[in-house]
């Protein structure tokens, strides 16, 4: 089997890949913190949001606190599962001599 198989091509953009490791560490985060943390646009974080949503890595779920919307995402099981799958195959690529 080749060491690549489980690296996800999902995952292969730099937002993708802090958003899920961002949530793999936290129950929770809201859109302005993921901006934050990211150092993303609006609109950037948005779509690829919007991305692991389509492939069920994670949940959005918009709620208005007071009369501000507020959206937060969070991991699904397969989400976790299919990170930490590709967490793994980087580690065994970076560490095969």
């Amino acid at each position: 089997m080749s060491i690549i198989n489980n690296i996800n091509k999902v995952f292969d953009h730099r937002i993708r890949l802090g958003i899920m490791s961002i949530l793999m560490v936290n129950e929770y985060a809201d859109f302005n913190t993921l901006k934050e943390l990211l150092g993303a646009t609006d609109g950037n974080l948005a779509s690829h949001t919007k991305a692991l949503e389509k492939a069920e890595y994670i949940t959005i779920e918009k709620q208005f606190i007071g009369k501000k919307p507020n959206t937060r995402y969070s991991t699904t099981q397969l989400g976790e599962i299919e990170f930490k799958k590709h967490i793994d195959a980087l580690e065994k690529l970076l560490h095969k001599q």
